[in-house]
């Protein structure tokens, strides 16, 4: 199958008791055992739940993984890849990722004991020069948040597949329509899919998709110990926003192709950064490792947070709101908002600035949008 219709049937076969063509919201916390020491397919809900596998199936279909797991949010399946973790371990990570992340590793997992490197994810050989015989994990975002620098998988996977240290990508940015970590070397890949997966910014969600039978079970065992389980409802709507997903990213990124390129010729915006751009100094990375370019556009203002503030305050369409992925556009202030946990001096050395405005571009018309940010800008 094909991914648009992997998206809308995998997992998702008619219900056999009754031939419901949409998978049903299963609430049931417990499940009837047919004798002592023999459960039925499912047992407890927090183990196992069949709207939650129906997704976790469709979303391992999607990464081309063979197994999938749901979590309450991405933070949630982040700290699952990071439970196999024990002190005196070592982690290698870009140096640009998520401020949660970020934050997750440095006030929970550091003062565990747990040895943290960051690189220039631009360099492989950066990657290999950090490594340690202690080194168990490597971590990666590509494209980075909010920053758009891109990552060559396939290298930093020629890296660590040597050496058996899983690589972990956070694919939400672009999303499995657009990349496919897995096939180019990537052991694991993580998802919020409270993002573009759900696409509707109204249900949080988080995945964890491995070919690694052995990964896959140390996440499980985690994940039914600490229990930050999707629910049945959650997983229904998440999974009922999958099925567009396809479709939705298509017009997501025309939209981005559009604004990045008004948002390039405007005499108000220093510099913007949309690896379409042919401007983007790894652009022919990104056309070559994937499919798209994405939905996410951000860009720099002369002037500061003052110049920002103004522009989010002049916003009509475009929302000024955390988050991003959904069908609606929305506006970020990395500085304040995603990326508030570092300090001043490591968004310095990141590159983001008081000026610096992240743009998830939504499914609207085209036409619209750009007349959102003329009025704002001018």
């Amino acid at each position: 199958m094909q991914f648009a219709t992997k998206a809308i049937r995998a997992g998702q076969a008619p219900e056999p008791a009754t031939g419901a063509v949409i998978v049903p919201i299963h609430p049931s916390v417990t499940y009837a055992f047919k004798e002592i020491g023999r459960p039925a397919a499912f047992e407890y809900s927090r183990s196992a739940n069949p709207t939650r596998t129906a997704l976790e199936t469709c979303l391992a279909a999607l990464e081309g993984a063979a197994h999938g797991l749901a979590f309450g949010s991405g933070m949630a399946a982040i700290d699952a890849v990071l439970s196999i973790l024990r002190p005196g371990d070592h982690v290698v990570a870009a140096s640009q990722i998520y401020g949660g992340t970020h934050r997750l590793f440095e006030t929970i997992y550091r003062p565990r004991g747990i040895g943290i490197t960051y690189v220039d994810g631009d360099e492989a050989d950066g990657f290999a020069q950090a490594l340690r015989p202690t080194t168990r994990l490597v971590w990666v975002e590509s494209p980075t948040n909010p920053l758009l620098q891109l990552v060559d998988i396939a290298d930093v996977a020629a890296v660590t597949r040597p050496r058996a240290i899983p690589l972990v990508v956070d694919n939400t940015f672009p999303s499995p329509y657009f990349q496919q970590p897995l096939d180019l070397g990537a052991d694991v890949v993580v998802h919020s899919t409270t993002k573009y997966i759900g696409g509707h910014s109204d249900v949080l969600g988080g995945a964890v998709l491995t070919g690694d039978a052995n990964l896959h079970a140390a996440f499980q065992f985690y994940q039914n110990a600490a229990g930050a389980v999707l629910g049945p409802f959650d997983s229904w709507l998440t999974l009922r926003g999958v099925k567009t997903l396809a479709v939705r990213m298509r017009q997501h990124e025309a939209n981005a192709r559009a604004v990045a390129e008004f948002l390039a010729a405007h005499s108000r915006v220093r510099r913007t950064i949309y690896p379409g751009l042919a401007s983007h100094p790894r652009h022919e990375l990104a056309r070559r490792q994937r499919t798209g370019y994405g939905a996410i556009v951000t860009f720099e203002l002369d002037g500061g947070r003052e110049a920002a503030n103004e522009f989010v305050r002049r916003l009509r369409l475009f929302v000024f709101a955390e988050s991003l992925g959904g069908v609606e556009s929305l506006a970020c202030h990395p500085a304040t908002m995603s990326h508030a946990s570092l300090t001043d001096a490591q968004r310095r050395e990141a590159g983001i600035t008081e000026g610096t405005i992240r743009l998830s571009v939504g499914i609207e018309d085209e036409g619209d949008l750009i007349a959102d940010l003329t009025q704002a800008l001018n």
